[in-house]
């Protein structure tokens, strides 16, 4: 195992467990980006600016606003102590107590079935590529001399920046936007695209937008960015020319695999244009005996990819089986306030796809009795499915939406319908009713096409839609199924 974030050690243990001998390298600690630089310190961050803002937005539930005192130190102290708390969880030790040999350092192919580990050949039935991605830094004039943080230094940070300008809005860049601006700084986010976490519905990143601008955090999009220094950069947009100030520089433009000086060549494994490792379905690279996993492949840089990732290859790898990955019902999540949580296809993808063979359903959580109470009544809930009802994707950018993606990711998998999403009880009054009053509404419309209404008998049932969910169950329309 070439890697010891999220992909090296779930395939390292579940190699163990087949009782395969198990050699992983790891020349940074085992943990990986998600342990040290991404997941744990980023939501720790998070945590400490959703609190603070909720303090200054008291008054949504009636209590008095107080501006937080933000010791930026002890926030820190709050964010390394979570990545030393789960940090045993990953370490080498208790790899090494499951039988796993772990050895802190570079580990390189040098011919095919061999590769070089602490110093010394070793020959491999099995190779497992999964040494992950690193930031990128675009070809920006200056960029070096101006000491750009990044989302694996900005951890390294002891006082709160004053101003900080944040290159990139895709969903590292809004997250820690979100997150400094809570906290105190005064940010700008610069963002190359004409829109904020651009893979995502366009209403969703409308709402990111406006949730940031709402906040205080400066948006400047379809921005080009042509000089850094250390005290301000220069940009070029729709209203002209600018140099903006900053006293911190946070670069969030992507990631790039990190291949570089694993001997790839030697052992037959190729690489595409951006450095990642070319695998098949199965998770196979060129080199029949050498699989890869994880961020490294270029597929969807999340960790609970790479885990199903590792799940995948090391079964394929040791047992001979033909597993494939499938994407379809991988669900993702972007971490802002409101969350942005994404399964399967966008309504465009599917449009693009089938035409207008596309049905859409839509809860906005103005109406969420849940969201309402809890003073956070802002966001929507999007099912998109095809002319038969089955459902193709789904977006919840709301409260608590990464919670409620996991039934839709699940439903997609089982290919369950709009329908299914509606006949399901779910408690009251929860976010996570939002996607079933999302189907609610539409199969409602749907019945009132099917046999014409009168105007009272229309607004009858659109009071039925407000009562709490767990008190009825929707009924299918009839000739078929939807």
């Amino acid at each position: 195992m070439l890697g010891g974030g999220t992909a090296g050690l779930v395939a390292a243990t579940i190699a163990g467990r087949l009782g395969a001998r198990v050699v992983l390298a790891e020349r940074a600690h085992t943990g990986g980006d998600c342990l040290w630089t991404g997941c744990v310190p980023s939501k720790s961050l998070l945590a400490a600016a959703a609190l603070a803002h909720r303090m200054r937005t008291a008054d949504a539930v009636g209590l008095t606003p107080c501006e937080p005192a933000v010791d930026f130190a002890a926030v820190m102290a709050h964010v390394h102590g979570a990545r030393e708390r789960i940090a045993p969880h990953d370490s080498p030790e208790r790899l090494r107590a499951a039988g796993v040999e772990v050895h802190e350092s570079v580990g390189r192919f040098l011919d095919p079935g061999v590769v070089e580990v602490g110093g010394r050949p070793l020959r491999y039935r099995a190779a497992l590529i999964a040494t992950g991605s690193r930031p990128m830094l675009p070809p920006i004039p200056g960029l070096g001399e101006a000491r750009p943080l990044t989302s694996e230094t900005v951890w390294d940070l002891t006082e709160l920046p004053t101003r900080l300008v944040v290159l990139g809005g895709g969903s590292i860049g809004c997250e820690l936007a979100q997150a400094f601006g809570r906290l105190g700084s005064d940010v700008t986010v610069l963002e190359a695209g004409p829109r904020l976490v651009g893979r995502e519905e366009p209403e969703a990143s409308e709402l990111v937008r406006e949730r940031l601008e709402r906040e205080g955090v400066r948006v400047v999009l379809d921005a080009r960015v042509v000089g850094a220094r250390t005290r301000s950069v220069d940009v070029e947009h729709a209203g002209g020319r600018e140099a903006v100030d900053h006293d911190r520089l946070l670069v969030a433009a992507g990631r790039a695999p990190d291949t570089d000086g694993l001997g790839l060549a030697r052992a037959g494994v190729e690489t595409d244009a951006a450095g990642a490792v070319v695998v098949d379905g199965r998770l196979r690279t060129s080199a029949h005996d050498v699989y890869a996993a994880g961020d490294v492949t270029g597929a969807l840089p999340f960790t609970h990819v790479a885990a199903y990732h590792a799940r995948v290859a090391v079964v394929n790898a040791l047992l001979r089986t033909r597993r494939r990955v499938s994407y379809r019902a991988v669900p993702w999540v972007t971490f802002t306030d409101p969350e942005v949580a994404r399964v399967g296809l966008s309504e465009a993808q599917a449009r693009e796809r089938l035409g207008d063979a596309v049905v859409v359903a839509r809860h906005d959580y103005a109406e969420s009795d849940r969201a309402i109470t809890a003073g956070e009544a802002y966001g929507f809930a999007k099912l998109v499915g095809d002319r038969r009802g089955r459902l193709l994707g789904a977006t919840v950018a709301a409260p608590g939406g990464g919670e409620a993606i996991a039934a839709l990711a699940a439903r997609i998998e089982a290919g369950d319908t709009i329908a299914d999403v509606s006949n399901a009880v779910h408690a009251y009054p929860t976010f996570a009713e939002g996607p079933a009053q999302a189907a609610d509404g539409h199969l409602l419309e749907r019945l009132a096409r099917a046999r014409p209404l009168s105007a009272a008998a229309l607004a009858a049932l659109r009071t039925v839609d407000r009562l709490p969910r767990p008190r009825r169950r929707m009924p299918r329309p009839t000739g078929g199924t939807l």
